[in-house]
């Protein structure tokens, strides 16, 4: 079990907040080990849009496998909103191997607690020049949804939050479970922070088609098997023209070629873990290693 600790500032946004613990509260939901917890400074912490909202005083007992979010709060009303018994228990946290991360404003914390010194970061475009200018040991990222940096991971703001928490639930368990996550919410689920890597199973997973996820989820299980188009469109209760073109026009791309790429991104990171090419070619369905070599060449 882990424990997702969102730590209210007063003037606290509600999507900065409601965001993430929907993601995190959904995974629950579908058996994922997350419990949350809400503290704050004081027990009833008003938010910008004039709803109350109730936190414990206490923290609870916190393990490296967890995680503390700061949501971000209305600027308007100060930086400075925490004490340092606050910012010492989050920098605490993270000199004990946990993940910290924020949402918009919510940086502002992590820079008071030194956790943005000498890291890279980002939160709300319109507050970027700011988080720079208190924090100039920060490398400030501008025009990115959200950026990880040795476990202190933060966001642009508001509706951002839900990608941030989205890539921590794709971390910790994997793609798969996040765009179940993310179908459940109807959001589209996207790793689009910095990280150049961009999982196949979400980014094409920006879509709202049911039949469509449904094939995808199978396809994702069980990509290393030989999955004919047949009984893929009997998934989707659809005919297999059908199917295709439906496929095509969500995903961008045909059943065939969507369980390639799982297969080649699963392969790549064997490879980058010692396997050869050859027992990678054969750990994700490949017969031989000749098609592997295609699509890696193809993909360069």
């Amino acid at each position: 079990m882990s424990r997702v600790v969102f730590v209210l500032a007063p003037g606290v946004h509600l999507l900065d907040l409601a965001g993430p613990a929907q993601v995190f509260s959904t995974a629950a939901d579908h058996g994922l080990a997350y419990r949350l917890d809400h503290v704050a400074e004081r027990p009833v912490v008003p938010s910008h849009q004039g709803v109350p909202l109730h936190a414990a005083t206490e923290w609870p007992e916190l393990k490296p496998r967890d995680l503390i979010i700061v949501p971000g709060w209305h600027m308007a009303g100060g930086a400075d909103k925490f004490g340092p018994a606050t910012l010492a228990r989050i920098a605490g946290h993270h000199a004990r191997g946990g993940t910290v991360a924020s949402v918009c404003a919510g940086a502002e914390a992590l820079g008071r607690a030194g956790l943005l010194d000498g890291r890279r970061c980002t939160t709300h475009h319109d507050l970027q020049e700011e988080l720079a200018r208190r924090h100039p040991r920060a490398t400030v990222v501008r025009d990115v949804l959200y950026v990880a940096d040795d476990r202190v991971i933060t966001s642009a703001g508001i509706a951002s939050g839900i990608d941030l928490a989205l890539h921590l639930v794709a971390t910790r368990y994997s793609p798969a479970a996040a765009a179940r996550v993310a179908r459940n919410m109807v959001v589209y689920a996207r790793r689009n922070g910095d990280d150049q890597q961009e999982s196949v199973m979400l980014r094409h997973r920006a879509h709202l088609s049911d039949a469509v996820h449904r094939v995808q989820d199978r396809i994702d299980a069980h990509f290393a098997d030989p999955l004919p188009l047949a009984d893929l469109a009997r998934t989707a209760g659809l005919s297999e023209r059908t199917l295709t073109r439906r496929f095509e026009a969500a995903a961008g791309c045909t059943p065939l070629r969507y369980q390639q790429q799982l297969r080649l991104e699963r392969a790549e990171h064997l490879i980058a873990r010692g396997h050869t090419v050859e027992a990678a070619a054969r750990a994700v369905g490949f017969g031989d290693a000749r098609m592997l070599r295609r699509l890696r060449a193809r993909a360069t």
